[in-house]
Protein backbone atom coordinates (compact mmCIF):
# COMPACT_ATOMS: atom_id res chain seq x y z
CA UNK A 1 0.00 0.00 0.00
CA UNK A 2 2.76 2.43 0.92
CA UNK A 3 4.53 1.99 -2.43
CA UNK A 4 1.22 2.71 -4.18
CA UNK A 5 0.53 5.85 -2.15
CA UNK A 6 3.94 7.33 -2.99
CA UNK A 7 2.62 7.83 -6.54
CA UNK A 8 -0.41 9.80 -5.37
CA UNK A 9 0.69 11.81 -2.31
CA UNK A 10 3.38 14.37 -1.44
CA UNK A 11 6.38 12.29 -0.31
CA UNK A 12 6.56 13.69 3.22
CA UNK A 13 2.87 12.95 3.85
CA UNK A 14 2.89 9.23 3.02
CA UNK A 15 3.87 7.92 6.50
CA UNK A 16 1.27 10.08 8.27
CA UNK A 17 -1.42 8.96 5.81
CA UNK A 18 -0.44 5.29 6.19
CA UNK A 19 -0.82 5.63 9.95
CA UNK A 20 -4.31 7.18 9.63
CA UNK A 21 -5.34 4.41 7.21
CA UNK A 22 -4.02 1.71 9.57
CA UNK A 23 -5.48 3.13 12.81
CA UNK A 24 -8.91 3.70 11.24
CA UNK A 25 -8.91 0.40 9.32
CA UNK A 26 -9.59 2.13 6.03
CA UNK A 27 -10.10 0.10 2.87
CA UNK A 28 -8.78 2.61 0.30
CA UNK A 29 -9.73 2.32 -3.36
CA UNK A 30 -8.27 4.59 -6.03
CA UNK A 31 -10.91 4.89 -8.75
CA UNK A 32 -11.45 6.44 -12.17
CA UNK A 33 -12.44 10.10 -12.30
CA UNK A 34 -15.96 11.06 -11.22
CA UNK A 35 -17.02 14.49 -12.39
CA UNK A 36 -19.17 15.37 -9.38
CA UNK A 37 -16.81 14.32 -6.58
CA UNK A 38 -13.13 13.84 -5.73
CA UNK A 39 -13.72 11.06 -3.21
CA UNK A 40 -16.21 9.46 -0.85
CA UNK A 41 -16.56 7.46 2.36
CA UNK A 42 -19.03 4.71 3.08
CA UNK A 43 -19.45 2.05 5.72
CA UNK A 44 -20.07 -1.23 3.94
CA UNK A 45 -22.56 -3.85 5.13
CA UNK A 46 -19.72 -6.01 6.41
CA UNK A 47 -18.67 -3.12 8.68
CA UNK A 48 -15.63 -2.24 6.56
CA UNK A 49 -14.80 1.45 6.10
CA UNK A 50 -14.30 2.13 2.40
CA UNK A 51 -12.83 5.35 1.05
CA UNK A 52 -12.50 6.05 -2.65
CA UNK A 53 -10.35 8.80 -4.16
CA UNK A 54 -10.17 9.75 -7.85
CA UNK A 55 -7.01 8.59 -9.62
CA UNK A 56 -6.59 11.80 -11.64
CA UNK A 57 -6.07 14.23 -8.72
CA UNK A 58 -2.73 15.97 -8.27
CA UNK A 59 -0.80 15.04 -5.09
CA UNK A 60 -2.00 17.98 -3.01
CA UNK A 61 -5.66 17.61 -3.93
CA UNK A 62 -5.39 13.85 -3.39
CA UNK A 63 -4.04 14.46 0.12
CA UNK A 64 -6.78 16.96 1.02
CA UNK A 65 -9.46 14.61 -0.38
CA UNK A 66 -8.11 11.57 1.47
CA UNK A 67 -8.05 13.42 4.82
CA UNK A 68 -11.52 14.90 4.07
CA UNK A 69 -12.93 11.37 3.73
CA UNK A 70 -11.06 9.97 6.74
CA UNK A 71 -12.54 12.89 8.73
CA UNK A 72 -16.04 11.64 7.83
CA UNK A 73 -15.16 8.19 9.17
CA UNK A 74 -13.58 9.51 12.39
CA UNK A 75 -16.42 12.02 13.01
CA UNK A 76 -19.12 9.34 12.57
CA UNK A 77 -17.25 7.00 14.92
CA UNK A 78 -16.80 9.69 17.55
CA UNK A 79 -20.11 11.59 17.36
CA UNK A 80 -22.53 9.03 15.85
CA UNK A 81 -24.38 8.69 12.56
CA UNK A 82 -26.86 11.51 13.16
CA UNK A 83 -24.36 14.36 12.69
CA UNK A 84 -24.56 16.47 9.52
CA UNK A 85 -22.09 15.17 6.88
CA UNK A 86 -20.26 18.54 6.75
CA UNK A 87 -21.38 19.94 10.10
CA UNK A 88 -19.42 21.29 13.05
CA UNK A 89 -18.21 17.86 14.22
CA UNK A 90 -16.81 17.00 10.79
CA UNK A 91 -15.15 20.42 10.46
CA UNK A 92 -13.41 20.06 13.84
CA UNK A 93 -12.27 16.55 12.95
CA UNK A 94 -11.02 17.60 9.50
CA UNK A 95 -9.07 20.54 10.98
CA UNK A 96 -7.52 18.30 13.64
CA UNK A 97 -6.53 15.55 11.18
CA UNK A 98 -5.19 18.04 8.63
CA UNK A 99 -3.07 20.06 11.05
CA UNK A 100 0.07 17.84 10.88
CA UNK A 101 0.08 18.19 7.08
CA UNK A 102 -0.04 21.99 6.85
CA UNK A 103 3.74 22.34 6.68
CA UNK A 104 6.28 23.58 4.12
CA UNK A 105 7.76 20.07 3.77
CA UNK A 106 4.40 18.89 2.37
CA UNK A 107 2.76 21.84 0.56
CA UNK A 108 4.66 24.21 -1.76
CA UNK A 109 5.07 27.76 -0.47
CA UNK A 110 2.80 29.02 -3.29
CA UNK A 111 -0.23 27.22 -1.83
CA UNK A 112 0.63 26.72 1.85
CA UNK A 113 -0.96 30.04 3.01
CA UNK A 114 -4.14 29.25 1.03
CA UNK A 115 -4.33 25.78 2.57
CA UNK A 116 -3.83 27.24 6.07
CA UNK A 117 -6.55 29.85 5.43
CA UNK A 118 -8.97 27.23 4.06
CA UNK A 119 -8.62 25.09 7.19
CA UNK A 120 -9.62 27.89 9.54
CA UNK A 121 -13.15 27.01 8.40
CA UNK A 122 -13.06 24.10 5.91
CA UNK A 123 -15.87 23.84 3.38
CA UNK A 124 -17.73 20.72 2.24
CA UNK A 125 -15.43 20.70 -0.79
CA UNK A 126 -12.07 22.38 -1.39
CA UNK A 127 -13.48 23.14 -4.87
CA UNK A 128 -15.83 25.74 -3.36
CA UNK A 129 -12.79 27.71 -2.16
CA UNK A 130 -12.05 29.47 -5.45
CA UNK A 131 -8.58 30.75 -4.51
CA UNK A 132 -7.38 27.38 -3.23
CA UNK A 133 -8.96 25.51 -6.14
CA UNK A 134 -7.27 27.73 -8.74
CA UNK A 135 -3.90 27.44 -6.95
CA UNK A 136 -4.20 23.64 -6.73
CA UNK A 137 -5.10 23.37 -10.43
CA UNK A 138 -1.62 24.62 -11.37
CA UNK A 139 -0.21 21.33 -10.07
CA UNK A 140 -2.42 19.14 -12.29
CA UNK A 141 -0.29 16.98 -14.57
CA UNK A 142 -2.79 17.25 -17.42
CA UNK A 143 -3.72 20.86 -18.06
CA UNK A 144 -7.39 21.11 -18.91
CA UNK A 145 -8.78 22.79 -22.03
CA UNK A 146 -11.60 24.12 -19.87
CA UNK A 147 -12.06 27.63 -18.47
CA UNK A 148 -13.32 28.87 -15.13
CA UNK A 149 -16.69 30.64 -15.23
CA UNK A 150 -15.15 33.78 -13.69
CA UNK A 151 -12.62 34.01 -16.57
CA UNK A 152 -15.09 34.08 -19.46
CA UNK A 153 -16.84 37.27 -20.64
CA UNK A 154 -20.42 38.09 -19.58
CA UNK A 155 -22.83 36.89 -22.27
CA UNK A 156 -20.64 33.92 -23.24
CA UNK A 157 -22.26 30.54 -23.83
CA UNK A 158 -20.62 27.57 -22.13
CA UNK A 159 -21.18 23.84 -21.72
CA UNK A 160 -20.92 21.93 -18.43
CA UNK A 161 -19.94 18.28 -17.87
CA UNK A 162 -23.46 16.94 -18.56
CA UNK A 163 -23.74 18.72 -21.93
CA UNK A 164 -26.14 21.49 -20.83
CA UNK A 165 -25.55 25.00 -22.18
CA UNK A 166 -25.60 28.19 -20.10
CA UNK A 167 -25.14 31.90 -20.72
CA UNK A 168 -23.00 33.80 -18.23
CA UNK A 169 -24.66 36.69 -16.41
CA UNK A 170 -23.76 39.04 -13.56
CA UNK A 171 -21.74 38.28 -10.46
CA UNK A 172 -23.48 38.24 -7.12
CA UNK A 173 -21.50 38.44 -3.87
CA UNK A 174 -19.76 35.06 -4.28
CA UNK A 175 -21.48 33.30 -7.18
CA UNK A 176 -22.27 34.05 -10.81
CA UNK A 177 -25.76 34.10 -12.32
CA UNK A 178 -26.02 31.89 -15.41
CA UNK A 179 -29.09 31.22 -17.55
CA UNK A 180 -29.72 27.70 -18.83
CA UNK A 181 -30.14 28.14 -22.59
CA UNK A 182 -32.77 25.39 -23.05
CA UNK A 183 -35.12 26.48 -20.23
CA UNK A 184 -34.32 30.13 -19.47
CA UNK A 185 -33.94 29.20 -15.78
CA UNK A 186 -31.32 30.99 -13.72
CA UNK A 187 -28.66 29.07 -11.78
CA UNK A 188 -25.86 30.27 -9.52
CA UNK A 189 -22.38 28.96 -10.37
CA UNK A 190 -19.22 28.93 -8.27
CA UNK A 191 -16.68 31.28 -9.93
CA UNK A 192 -14.22 28.40 -10.25
CA UNK A 193 -16.62 25.94 -11.89
CA UNK A 194 -14.78 24.45 -14.87
CA UNK A 195 -16.70 24.81 -18.12
CA UNK A 196 -16.18 24.51 -21.85
CA UNK A 197 -16.47 27.88 -23.59
CA UNK A 198 -18.48 27.69 -26.84
CA UNK A 199 -16.59 29.72 -29.39
CA UNK A 200 -18.45 31.31 -32.31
Amino acid sequence: MESTLVKYLPERSVQLCMELIRVNEVHLKIVNERVTRHGDYRRLRNGQHQITVNVNLNKYRFLITLIHEIAHLVAFKKYGKLIKPHGVEWKKTFQYLMLPFIRPEIFPSAILPLVAKHFKNPKASSSTDANLSIALKKYDTQQSEKSYVFEIPIGSIFRIYNGKLYKKGNKRVKRIECIEVATGRMFLFQPNAEVELIKD
